[in-house]
């Protein structure tokens, strides 16, 4: 039956037929390793050639050989057939208990060299889902799992409530407000009021979420405002003496040891922020996923959710 279709003309077993050719350099030895008919073989061929419009062979030679198109056929059709293979692989995996994708929400406060160690140690276990790591900021993060579009979400307020998902605490990350040493404020040896602050720039990083205004924290009114788009712009920003504000002091800490930031006391409240992860509940008890259990079970190990919020100069 002729081969109706390009897509059609890409099945495994055309795929093997022309790798055949193509290693054994000719239709006849082609045909007796397959065992078929030369003649038919040729046919095949030629069925594929036709529906992809293209000459595979060059039959001007004694030998058959590859056409620039023909081999590039066989170079993405060996890449088709692995994909093939391992997507029978996954589907065999995820039958036993495994997501096919397991989405991760990360704030911008969450260390990201503790989030690739844990990334790193799940895919030792050789689980078959697929990880995808989503950047969010402030109720961006939230809103990632509200929406559907994470699984899990690292670094969300403590006060974080919905009937869809549950939350466990992570921790509790110190601010100080910190400038450049040559930033107009650094020099200050007294308690810094709002007033005074007003005057100057301050950094603050964006939040990520699509679906309203946003909130923002320790800006006052009327205050000139650079906004960068993660923790690590609004660190370098700080750095640079391009404004002040609170940064984490975990992520703050060598730059303050090493004299390129200094900390300033100002007449506010300590800075101090409660944080937890949450998780979207199974529509059934019972159904959670092999892969979100796994990282729910390394959450609950103290230590990790410490580096998470902690570990960000660690290499």
């Amino acid at each position: 039956m002729p081969t109706a279709t390009p897509r059609a003309a890409l099945s495994p077993e055309n795929l093997g037929l022309l790798d055949a050719v193509a290693r054994l350099g000719s239709m006849a030895a082609a045909a007796r390793e397959l065992g078929m008919v030369p003649s038919a073989l040729t046919y095949r061929v030629r069925q594929i050639e036709d529906a992809l419009d293209v000459l595979l062979f060059d039959r001007s030679a004694r030998r058959a050989v590859l056409t620039p198109a023909g081999a590039e056929l066989l170079r993405s059709g060996q890449y088709l057939l692995t994909e093939l293979d391992a997507v029978a692989e996954r589907v065999k995996r995820v039958a036993s208990g495994w997501e096919p994708q397991l989405t991760i929400a990360a704030d911008a406060i969450i260390a990201r060299a503790t989030l690739f160690e844990l990334c790193e140690a799940f895919y030792a276990e050789g689980a078959p889902t697929r990880l995808k790591l989503r950047a969010e900021t402030l109720s961006g993060t939230v809103e990632a799992l509200q929406s559907g579009q994470a699984d899990i979400a690292l670094g969300v307020p403590t006060d974080i409530s919905h009937t869809d998902f549950q939350s466990a605490p992570m921790g509790t990350l110190s601010f100080v407000y910190a400038v450049a040493p040559h930033h107009p404020l650094a020099g200050a040896t007294h308690s810094l009021c709002d007033e005074e602050l007003r005057e100057h720039r301050a950094v603050a990083v964006a939040d990520s979420t699509v679906r309203g205004r946003g909130v923002t924290h320790n800006l006052l009114p009327g205050q000139d405002v650079l906004t960068v788009p993660t923790m690590q712009h609004k660190l370098e920003a700080h750095l640079r003496g391009l404004g002040g504000g609170f940064l984490p002091l975990s992520l703050a800490q060598p730059f303050i040891n090493a004299g390129r930031l200094v900390v300033k006391t100002v007449q506010r409240p300590n800075r101090n922020l409660r944080v937890s992860y949450a998780w979207r509940q199974p529509r059934r008890a019972g159904d959670t996923g092999r892969a979100l259990r796994w990282w729910l079970d390394r959450l609950q190990n103290p230590r990790t959710r410490g580096a998470l919020l902690n570990n960000h100069h660690q290499v």
